[in-house]
């Protein structure tokens, strides 16, 4: 039996606007198992992003439990989830979220510098990631120098640099024309798959749901249904990450 890494037991999100209360999520309880591919599907407004904050401490459930790798992180405060997310996760972003004034290198290495790796480790590290990523010849490169793509590159280095235990990716294609997109897709996934990874990938697109291990549909801030994919894409990715 596969070791659960998330499991969420009875999870609510109740956002107060004005005199109203929100439900953004519902009674939603999930397991999420080393190793496997997931992806939160929905419209926009479905509870798929509240869902990925919940489960990377970014938000507090109003009721439920988190357990993250044996930890209830619902009870943590923030010194000790922020602590907890340098250790066992990492994201890949729509928007990249990079440091427009570094290079590719320095921003490949913050995770490593917030976990307190000496210089010398962290930068061998970051080169060995961003020539797995197709970005060895651009490790001073800032990210005005570089296409969409190539950012993208550089926060699937960042977000992998580290070895997390779990990695979000929140529409990590959304800005992406369709051959980078699988081209995006190919390195994320084989990256995980390389190292043993939960990838939870966030989208409203369902053509990405084809290349997961499982579909978690998400409607009105409740798990509508739980798919697995039979017929998935596989990855062509091929070497050493």
């Amino acid at each position: 039996m596969s070791e659960i890494v998330i499991e969420l037991k009875n999870v609510q999100k109740v956002y107060p606007m004005g005199g109203e209360k929100i439900v953004a999520l519902d009674d939603v309880s999930l397991k999420f198992y080393k190793g496997k591919i997931y992806c939160l599907l929905g419209v926009s407004g479905s509870g798929k992003s509240t869902l990925l904050n919940i489960i990377a401490g970014l938000e507090k459930p109003t009721k439920g439990e988190i357990i993250f790798k044996g930890h209830d992180i619902h009870k943590m405060n923030e010194k000790r989830l922020a602590s907890f997310r340098q250790r066992y996760i990492g994201f890949v972003f729509q928007q990249y979220n990079l440091m427009p004034t570094l290079s590719a290198l320095e921003n490949t290495t913050l995770p490593l510098i917030f976990r307190k790796v000496p210089k010398r480790v962290r930068n061998e590290r970051a080169k060995k990631m961003l020539k797995a990523v197709g970005l060895g010849k651009r490790l001073r490169n800032k990210p005005s120098q570089m296409s969409g793509g190539q950012q993208q590159r550089v926060s699937i280095a960042r977000a992998f640099v580290n070895n997390p235990q779990v990695v979000f990716a929140d529409e990590p294609t959304g800005n992406l024309d369709t051959k980078t997109t699988q081209e995006m897709m190919n390195l994320i996934l084989g990256m995980a798959k390389t190292y043993e990874q939960t990838l939870i990938l966030v989208t409203h697109n369902l053509e990405l749901s084809k290349y997961c291990d499982q579909v978690i549909h998400i409607r009105d801030g409740k798990i509508e249904k739980i798919e697995d994919v039979a017929d998935k894409i596989e990855i062509t990715t091929k070497g050493e990450f």
